[in-house]
């Protein structure tokens, strides 16, 4: 029997490269990343904070619709604000009961008389008082001199005096026919000079300090600059209202000193140009033209931090400083 060859079948595979496994575990891993930054990120923020906030933020969390109280959150699921306006410990969670709130209320009111009723209350009370029967006998004062005097009597018209919240004013003002400055200057006038020192002999009556404030019109300056000499050559500077004012209050400053007051006795000099008229409906009034001298109550000398026992004048040392002072050799 004749062998026959059968033929040998070999199949191959051929099969490429292992593919990527896809995407998925780097979505995973950068999901992972971020919510861990965010998390650092909180936790940064919340270590920034006071108490009060965190509070405030764990009460949202603990009754986010609850009413809103000391420490509780709003009544509201949009606006959420409010809710750290007042500290509060964990353990008081529950609303007062209405006993509890009475009874704050009357140890508040029993707090407040008590403070009220201190010794040290008392004698800043009385501190106060006499300050303002000090001022109010200085204003009689002056309305008295204006009355008698012959110079302030014919300054009766731009003489103006009232009692403010800083304490006694007195306004010079500004005439049509008889101005305290020579038109965009600071020089001061004769009779202007005489009217300072009259006033300074008034005010140096009393241990108050002053501040003094210089006011324009609002006609704008008739040149940008002026011309200052310095030797052989001249110079230009720039100049406004700003700048006159302020000069024209220091010229004021300086008047009332050589008049005898005491140059401790001036806390303040400002100049204000036309940021404050005193007839805003006719900017352009002469009246708005003023130099204003503000005798400090005690409130207003501290408030613009002169309340320094050691910068404050006694009323012991007031005969001390009505000396005329040295004239330099």
């Amino acid at each position: 029997m004749e062998d026959k060859k059968q033929p040998i079948i070999i199949k191959k595979i051929n099969k490429g490269a292992h593919g990527h496994h896809g995407g998925a575990w780097k979505v995973a891993y950068a999901d992972f990343v971020t919510a861990m930054m965010a998390f650092f990120l909180l936790m940064w923020l919340l270590g920034g904070s006071s108490h009060y906030v965190r509070e405030g933020i764990a009460d949202y969390f603990n009754n986010p619709s609850g009413v809103q109280g000391p420490g509780g959150a709003s009544t509201s699921m949009i606006k959420l604000g409010g809710a750290m306006d007042v500290p509060r410990s964990n353990l008081q969670k529950q609303k007062p009961s209405e006993e509890t709130q009475k009874s704050f209320q009357m140890k508040d009111n029993t707090d407040d008389h008590s403070k009220e009723t201190t010794p040290a209350a008392k004698a800043s009370e009385e501190e106060k008082q006499k300050d303002q029967k000090r001022l109010d006998e200085l204003l009689q004062q002056l309305k008295k001199a204006i009355e008698t005097n012959q110079l302030l009597h014919a300054f009766k018209e731009q003489l103006l005096l009232d009692i403010t919240s800083e304490g006694l004013r007195i306004q010079i003002v500004d005439k049509e026919n008889r101005p305290m400055f020579d038109s965009s200057s600071a020089i001061l006038k004769n009779y202007t000079r005489n009217l300072l020192h009259e006033v300074s002999k008034i005010v140096n009556t009393v241990p108050n300090r002053i501040s003094i404030a210089g006011h324009t019109d609002a006609a704008s300056f008739t040149t940008n600059y002026v011309l200052v000499e310095y030797g052989s050559f001249e110079e230009r500077r720039a100049y406004s209202n700003w700048e006159l004012s302020a000069d024209r209050a220091n010229a004021a400053r300086r008047e009332l000193v050589i008049g005898g007051m005491h140059q401790n006795k001036i806390a303040r000099v400002v100049g204000l140009a036309s940021s404050v008229l005193f007839n805003k409906e006719k900017p352009l009034d002469p009246v708005n033209r003023r130099i204003s001298i503000v005798v400090l109550n005690k409130e207003a000398d501290a408030a613009i931090g002169s309340g320094d026992e050691k910068a404050s004048i006694k009323p012991k040392d007031v005969p001390q400083l009505l000396q005329l002072p040295k004239k330099p050799s």
